[in-house]
């Protein structure tokens, strides 16, 4: 009974006996290992290793709580194998049926002749005798009817499809921690996993791919970037997908600390912080990030599933790992891990000043075409679809090899630029949300400079708000200047604004104001310490900025704008999504347009 209480700690699912016995079998040097599952894992495990095996008296104490072989002291600080605790083996065995057959590799007696293969079962507890049986070297684990003996614990497991699913996650995430071993999987007879050795590399583009695609093929259009980072003695590296792919949960994110796999608080926030201004809320990075740390400031021993840690100093690993992304995801859009061998972007000029008014010339049309010579196909007659001047005598945009968002040849619905890479990839770009970003950028910028260039109004605004805005904003005048914004009080609840960022043009002044001051009373996200702070929360107030200084969508550029959007996009970082986290552009390869009309 008290072997059946313990072991609802340590497998509380099918997920957690296989995590158990797959980390066992690593620990003991196994270069390949088989896991099938039958029913979720509920009805069968079994687990299939080469490792070093055991011997019949060995099995015996493998099956005694709290035994282990794994611990070099009784320190518990350098801990080098992924179990220690000795509890995995005896709690399955109190909870379901377990037959352990296992064969020494090197299993020769005093007289040089082999000693052949072990069996053991336990069934609830109830700990069998030894048998000798044929088998080869290394381990194998059978586990059958999982919680036969706890069915309190069993009457409250899903279905068999999402244990499975549980379970499959568990198996990748220490598919990544042990990139040197071959893991297959297979699910009802179905294989789901099927990975070689391979170098670490190699593995995570093979287990990120699976992540990040959407079932076409399509990986997201930043690829995977490199994330690196070292300070004070701890070391961070690994890839990451960009903003652009993303995942309604946690499973995409792959932490491993000192070789073991985790799913620890600190380092989920950190990744959750790092991408919080570039990627939609309620949305979760892809990412495989390794962290190695001293053992002397690590403690692994905090719960049965060791899959949470406290550190010494979380403070430093949290700053470690949202520096390292925030590093990786400083790329202009583009120049991420699909594109290779680009020179690195210049520096941009001065941004762009686009007119507030668009053109007087002929309505509004839906679709604007550029850069022709002879227009073959038309997507509309009349006020739908209009030809620029230039579109006549003009020939046909050559995309360099060094512009990955290719040259502009059209505008649709005077909102989205289209633009063709030299690969003959197609780019869809959304004018507003792309613009919002380089604003963002340029007004970031200028402020960590102390350069922010203010445009004082010719005629002061006068903006009534709420009584609570009012007092908010008038709290946070003096940190609204750093940023170019001043204003002061003009009795009761209105609000006198002298000037506003140059870079923002002519925005709505009310609406700016009123935006402003619910960022600054919205302090979900912001740290006990940056609550209250407007430079502690500078993303946040710069793209509440940023979005009313940014052209429109409905606003019609010409052909030279365009393009000139494009390569800003390039040469800004985070420019592969909108200050709120949108994608600014999609793209498409020829094989996927291919794809899509049925020529693949």
């Amino acid at each position: 009974m008290v072997n059946r209480i313990a072991a609802g700690e340590v497998i509380e699912r099918p997920a957690a006996a296989v995590k158990e016995l797959v980390e066992n079998a690593i620990d003991a040097g196994a270069r390949r290992i088989a896991v099938s599952l039958d029913g979720g894992g509920i009805a069968r495990i079994e687990v299939v290793d080469d490792g070093v095996g055991m011997a019949a008296p060995e099995l015996l104490l493998a099956v005694e709580r709290h035994c282990t072989s794994k611990l070099a002291d009784d320190s518990l600080v350098a801990i080098a194998t992924l179990g220690f605790r000795g509890e995995a083996l005896p709690s399955i065995g109190a909870a379901a049926r377990l037959c352990l057959t296992s064969r020494p590799r090197d299993d020769h007696g005093s007289d040089g002749a082999p000693e052949g293969a072990w069996r053991l079962r336990v069934a609830g507890g109830a700990v069998g005798e030894p048998e000798p049986c044929a088998g080869p070297p290394g381990t194998r684990v059978l586990v059958e009817d999982l919680f036969f003996a706890t069915p309190a614990r069993r009457k409250f497991l899903k279905s068999p499809r999402v244990e499975a699913a549980h379970a499959e996650v568990a198996v990748r995430r220490l598919a990544l921690a042990a990139p040197g071993v071959a893991i297959r999987l297979q699910v009802d007879g179905r294989t789901v996993l099927d990975l070689p050795a391979q170098p670490r590399g190699d593995r995570v583009a093979a287990l990120l791919a699976d992540e990040a695609g959407d079932g076409s093929g399509h990986r997201g259009a930043q690829g995977l970037l490199t994330v690196e980072g070292v300070r004070d003695g701890l070391a961070l590296s690994g890839h990451a997908c960009g903003p652009a792919v993303h995942r309604a949960t946690v499973n995409g994110q792959f932490l491993v600390v000192n070789g073991r796999p985790v799913a620890d608080p600190v380092l989920r926030s950190a990744v959750r912080v790092a991408y919080r201004h570039v990627m939609q809320p309620g949305r979760h990075a892809v990412v495989a990030l390794f962290l190695e740390i001293p053992p002397d400031r690590l403690d692994v021993n905090v719960h049965p599933a060791k899959t949470d840690l406290r550190y010494a100093d979380a403070a430093a690993v949290r700053s470690l790992v949202i520096g390292g992304l925030g590093r990786a995801l400083g790329a202009g859009a583009g120049l991420g891990g699909v594109q290779t061998g680009l020179p690195a972007p210049r520096r941009p000029g001065p941004a762009i000043r686009y007119p507030t008014e668009p053109a007087a010339a002929a309505p509004v049309p839906a679709v604007v075409v550029v850069g022709f010579a002879e227009p073959r196909l038309r997507l509309g007659e009349g006020p739908s679809a209009r030809l620029l001047p230039a579109a006549a005598s003009a020939a046909p945009p050559e995309p360099a090899a060094a512009h990955p968002l290719g040259a502009a040849v059209a505008q649709v619905l005077d909102t989205y630029v289209i633009a063709v890479v030299e690969d003959g990839s197609l780019v869809l770009v959304d004018q507003h949300a792309a613009h919002e970003r380089l604003t963002h950028e340029d007004l970031r910028q200028q402020y960590l400079d102390g350069t922010v260039r203010a445009q004082r109004l010719l005629l002061p605004e006068v903006v009534d708000l709420p009584a609570r805005d009012a007092v908010r904003l008038l709290e946070h005048a003096d940190s609204l200047a750093a940023f170019g914004l001043e204003i002061e009080p003009f009795g009761g609840r209105a609000v006198l604004l002298r000037a506003v960022p140059a870079l923002l043009g002519q925005p709505d002044a009310q609406a700016l104001l009123r935006d402003l001051a619910e960022e600054l009373g919205d302090d979900e996200l912001a740290t006990p310490a940056e609550a209250g702070s407007l430079t502690g929360r500078l993303d946040a107030v710069i793209a509440r900025m940023a979005c009313h200084g940014s052209i429109r969508a409905g606003r019609r550029l010409s052909a030279g704008e365009m393009d000139h959007l494009l390569r800003r996009m390039e040469a800004t970082p985070r420019a592969a999504t909108c200050s709120h986290g949108r994608p600014t552009y999609l793209k498409l390869s020829r094989a996927e347009i291919e794809r899509m009309f049925g020529r693949r």
